[in-house]
């Protein structure tokens, strides 16, 4: 510490024996042993208070770059989620739009089927000496396949699952 060598330590003992006095020599390098040690253990405390205050900035930067870069992923996955419903709602307008059209259709075409039907009924008419017998030509089948509801969003197909 203070790079004191072996000689001029024996210069200072000499020095203090002579001036001290060989009585209270021994209870003097006591109290300075003991203020040597407290000196120590201070210094000891003061470098472990700065490595834990270098420590605890780390953390804190370490904390801060994490609570940034979760901030990060969480704007990432809302713009996405924001993408995603943006294209199913578009998706599902058209699927709408193309259900109304497949209705309007259906519509035109089973209020048109009565008609073509009774007039061929009335072209047709089965003699009295005929069995009747089923028509050759049944009318066109109607449009009861289409469904009912207009689809709302896609979902994903559930899987079967097997026990």
């Amino acid at each position: 510490m203070f790079d004191v060598s072996f000689t001029e330590m024996m210069v200072i003992g000499v020095i203090a024996l002579i001036v001290i006095g060989p009585e209270r020599l021994p209870k003097v390098a006591r109290t300075i042993g003991h203020l040597l040690g407290r000196a120590q253990r201070y210094v000891s405390d003061v470098k472990s208070d700065i490595r834990r205050e270098i420590e605890l900035d780390e953390l804190r930067k370490f904390k801060s770059e994490m609570d940034e870069a979760a901030h990060n992923v969480k704007t990432s996955l809302r713009e996405t989620e924001t993408t995603i419903r943006s294209e199913l709602d578009t998706t599902a307008s058209e699927a709408n739009k193309a259900f109304a059209d497949i209705k309007k259709d259906a519509e035109a075409t089973s209020s048109a089927t009565p008609a073509t039907a009774a007039a061929v009924a009335a072209s047709v008419a089965p003699t009295a000496s005929a069995p009747s017998a089923p028509a050759d030509n049944p009318p066109p089948a109607s449009s009861a396949s289409v469904p009912a509801e207009p689809v709302t969003s896609p979902q994903q197909p559930k899987t079967p699952t097997t026990p």
